[in-house]
């Protein structure tokens, strides 16, 4: 064979090997973005870079596959949901400490689920793999609810709060089991 040939070939391997990698990446990359929608946005803008960002999310999605993450039992479900209605009845007299109380709901009912609630960034971290449609609402109840504590919220603001409280909350009680098969793929 001739040593002009050799070369040719093994420049179409070379180059049909990075065609490869560079698709895969860009399929790994859909995949993620298919499976945390806004969220992978808002990872990529707050790391700066699109690499950094796929990196992390691939880690919360290894890091949700180790949690032994439950649905409630029919009671706890019956409790919560008329906690959540009492809490909604509440904030007509008392919006502030309605707003706390919904705080204090979404972490119980996320601690009873199987979720870690140590800290919030890994919470929220957390629920963005299983819930990605409703993270940023329960990143924006909870500065919020920051801002309550402070004394910094308006009736308006916190009436959003409980909005945003209430879309995580419906989620958390839904009966059916965080698809793992997604959490695989997505890695």
């Amino acid at each position: 064979m001739d040593a002009g040939l050799l070369i040719a070939i093994l420049v179409v391997i070379v180059l049909l090997a990075l065609l490869a990698f560079f698709a895969g990446r860009q399929r790994r990359s859909r995949k993620l973005q298919d499976t945390f929608g806004p969220e992978y946005e808002r990872t990529v803008e707050e790391t700066g870079d699109r690499r950094a960002a796929e990196t992390e999310l691939r880690e919360r999605t290894e890091r949700r596959a180790e949690l032994d993450i439950v649905p409630l039992e029919p009671e706890a479900r019956a409790r919560y949901v008329e906690a959540w209605r009492h809490t909604q009845a509440q904030f007509v007299d008392e919006p502030a400490e309605a707003t706390r109380e919904a705080d204090r709901l979404i972490t119980s009912v996320m601690r009873d689920r199987g979720y870690p609630v140590d800290d919030f960034e890994q919470r929220a971290a957390d629920i963005s793999v299983d819930h990605p449609q409703v993270v940023d609402d329960y990143r924006a109840a909870h500065a919020i609810a920051a801002a309550n504590d402070r004394s910094e919220a308006s009736t308006e603001d916190l009436r959003q709060a409980l909005v945003h409280y209430r879309s995580l909350f419906e989620e958390l009680l839904e009966d059916r089991h965080p698809d793992r098969s997604t959490t695989e793929e997505a890695r």
